[in-house]
């Protein structure tokens, strides 16, 4: 079913999710479409959408905090030797149409927009994959192709100046609860030890609820990921961890994330088969 603005997902035949396409937002938050209510197939929500600690985390998109200058991302610009910074400098995701819309999937395009010029333009396509009773794939693959004359640089407030702050690609906003969620990968626990290093997946555990993310291509593993957990829970693939991506004109840069969305607490191996037969569906 779709409105004008927005389509609901489903997975194994349930509806697991809804995808706003035309957001009414202020400039400040960086309007695009996101995904929100995610939810597990028993129907526990796993996303959030504009929470009080920031309130321009739209659940489940792409966001990026620098492309050429310009915030992507929403809130405040990290400014070198300056800090969070209020700037006039906000960009715009704006839906165009769909290539293909179908209940458990959709091919979108999107112009990304700032300062009066499109800079970027994006092929979307999201699918929902049922794995088992308790467990459904959210497999999310985004292209970003520089349309503009020149090389657009990407960065991040840690290519800033800020370290250990690489946010910036896929960003999926997870709902705060009243304990922070159990951060681990195959061999590694804690946010501290898993934020910005690369595993072939990584997992959020909340009550009730677990989320497991993997790249799905050589480009994407490649890339670190940005956990939250402590401060509010949040997690994201870092398109510039350690230095600005720069992006050639007529250029495409892709990105697949597909993310295991549990009810309970599946144990690792569990988890870890799970995020295999996602990755190869």
């Amino acid at each position: 079913m779709t409105s004008h603005d927005s389509l609901v997902l489903r997975a194994a035949g349930r509806p697991v999710g809804r995808y706003v396409t035309r957001p009414d937002l202020p400039a400040r938050l960086a309007p695009r479409p996101y995904l929100h209510p995610v939810t597990t197939l028993a129907g526990t929500p796993v996303t959030e959408v504009g929470p009080a600690d920031h309130a321009h985390h739209l659940g489940v998109g792409v966001a990026v905090p620098d492309v050429e200058g310009h915030n992507f991302w929403g809130g405040r610009t990290f400014v070198r030797d300056q800090g969070p910074t209020e700037l006039d400098n906000h960009g715009v995701q704006r839906h165009t149409g769909f290539q293909l819309c179908d209940p458990d999937g959709f091919v979108e395009e999107l112009r990304w927009a700032a300062g009066g010029a499109e800079l970027l333009r994006e092929r979307r396509t999201v699918a929902a994959t049922g794995l088992t009773e308790a467990a459904w794939a959210l497999d999310f693959t985004f292209s970003l192709t520089n349309v503009t004359p020149g090389p657009l640089s990407l960065g991040s407030p840690a290519t800033n100046g800020r370290p250990g702050a690489a946010y910036g690609g896929f960003f999926w906003r997870a709902r705060k609860e009243s304990r922070p969620p159990e951060v681990f990968t195959a061999d590694r626990e804690g946010e501290t030890e898993v934020h910005g290093t690369r595993a072939d997946w990584l997992a959020l555990a909340g009550a009730g609820w677990t989320l497991a993310f993997a790249g799905a291509t050589g480009d994407t593993r490649r890339d670190p990921w940005f956990v939250r957990a402590a401060e509010y829970p949040g997690v994201g693939s870092s398109l510039a961890h350690t230095e600005r991506l720069t992006v050639a004109p007529g250029e495409t840069v892709v990105r697949r994330i597909v993310t295991v969305v549990a009810d309970g607490r599946p144990a690792r191996d569990e988890l870890a088969a799970l995020v295999r037969k996602a990755v190869a569906q």
